[in-house]
């Protein structure tokens, strides 16, 4: 017997929704499932959006860039900072729900409202409270319903004044200390984010360095440009208790034994893959102990026409991956010569103050690998544009092959390097020298300009060394 449709897509994210919008371009009867109110996922209620937004807020709220260019002194009344963030996030996730909505109604592509259930590998039963559950089939389906935030036992979150990096959100005050405990990319970027805001943050953070997988100098640089804006770092140390202590707020007790007391506490420790309540082992699919769904290469689970995509398979667990990924798990399911596979060169984003982004090999890994290479860097404070924003410590690094002259690795720090990464990444998806920037003819001023510049520096050293 025929089934209902020919794609289901739970979870109506980035992955849901391009996966979902890819199949009805082709001409397949796709419908979506979403337990939440709204669609969008992490990446608009609780994460990539809302977090960036309330970073660019609080720079303007806070008069950070202003105070950098000019010496004025901005007021921040932390009573009407709160609202005003808030208010602002809320804007860009109404307007990015309205966006989805429309994409999938011009695409054919009906929102069924309820959490999904496995019945076997072709029905999905759908339970919505006050309702009946109803039962569906599909030919296939895409498993695409992101993750939450992983809760370690030690920690409290039923402290009202313990969040994690969904929770924060949904603060209702600018407190004056805030402890945060993990130092991956979310740690971070709420870091230096509050800290911008005059709030006294503390990290704490496992490993000796930040961020490793960055390279080594830009991760410094990071390190450093957050310590300037007043983020005191504990690398190295873990949590061995948080507790609420009268009097002192919430103590966290590290294993060296000494103690922080903090007004709040941001614990980012990581996420889960949701998969719970799907039934998804008992119809062969194979997940692991943190929720993650075990894939192949073209994103296909355990049972063959089960595909799963997004932040519920893990790493890299980023939007602009998540959404590539659906597009390719759709493209190989229904047979369409037109994504067969995700990009092997995978830009990373860091909304930090400054912002870092990256990709390709670092020093490191270029070593690793014994390449013959040199560096090439040019710095925001020479640069014209640099110097009309106020970028004083902004770099970008290029690793280059000697002799081929080969770009092997992008790394920026400073305004906008979210941005100026891709143009990196175009020259490497392209197998291309550095001398595409030695050709090139950029605005001016730009900071894009800076790309000419690290190009000369790294034919430099290949000059000066043999």
């Amino acid at each position: 017997m025929p089934y209902d449709h020919d794609l289901v897509v739970l979870g109506v994210g980035p992955a849901g929704e391009k996966g979902a919008a890819q199949a009805a371009y082709f001409g397949k009867r796709v419908a979506c499932v979403e337990r939440a109110d709204e669609p969008g996922g992490a990446a608009v209620h609780t994460g990539t959006l809302p977090s960036k937004t309330l970073r660019e807020t609080a720079l303007f709220l806070s008069g950070f860039r202003q105070r950098e260019l000019y010496g004025l002194s901005v007021e921040l009344k932390p009573e009407l900072a709160v609202p005003r963030l808030l208010s602002r996030k809320n804007t860009v996730r109404e307007l990015e729900v309205a966006r989805i909505r429309w994409n999938l109604e011009r695409h054919g592509v009906p929102i069924l409202r309820g959490a999904g259930r496995f019945i076997d590998s072709h029905t999905l039963e759908i339970g919505e409270a006050g309702a009946p559950p109803r039962r569906i089939t599909s030919d296939t389906f895409l498993v695409a319903t992101g993750s939450r935030p992983f809760h370690p036992p030690d920690i409290p979150f039923d402290d009202e004044d313990v969040d994690d990096s969904d929770t924060i959100l949904s603060i209702d005050r600018l407190p004056k200390s805030m402890l945060i405990v993990g130092g991956g990319v979310i740690g971070c970027e709420y870091a230096s984010m509050f800290a911008a805001m005059h709030v006294s943050v503390t990290l704490v953070e496992g490993k000796t360095r930040l961020l490793p997988f960055l390279d080594t100098e830009i991760s410094e640089r990071l390190r450093g440009a957050m310590h300037a804006l007043g983020v005191t770092f504990y690398l190295g140390q873990v949590t061995t208790g948080i507790r609420r202590i009268q009097g002192r707020g919430i103590v966290t007790t590290l294993a060296s034994g000494a103690e922080i007391s903090a007004e709040k506490v941001l614990a980012s420790s990581g996420r889960s893959g949701w998969t719970e309540g799907l039934a998804l082992e008992d119809i062969g699919v194979k997940v692991t102990e943190r929720g993650a769904i075990q894939v192949d290469g073209n994103y296909c689970t355990s049972v063959p026409n089960i595909y799963a995509a997004g932040d519920v398979i893990g790493f890299p667990a980023l939007a602009s991956t998540s959404m590539d990924q659906a597009r390719v798990a759709v493209c190989h399911a229904f047979g369409f010569a037109y994504k067969r596979q995700v990009s092997h060169l995978l830009p990373f984003g860091v909304y930090t103050i400054p912002e870092v982004s990256c990709v390709g090999l670092s020093e490191e890994a270029a070593t690793e690998k014994k390449l013959d290479y040199v560096v090439g860097r040019a710095f925001f404070r020479e640069n014209a544009r640099g110097k009309i924003v106020g970028d004083q410590d902004g770099v970008i690094k290029l690793v280059v092959q000697r002799g081929t002259k080969k770009l092997l690795g992008c790394h920026c720090i400073g305004e906008r390097a979210s941005e100026l990464v891709h143009l990196g990444q175009a020259v490497m998806l392209l197998d291309g020298t550095i001398d595409a920037f030695i050709d090139m003819v950029f605005n001016y001023p730009t900071l894009g300009e800076m790309f000419k510049y690290a190009a000369y520096d790294a034919l430099g050293a290949m000059a000066s060394s043999p």
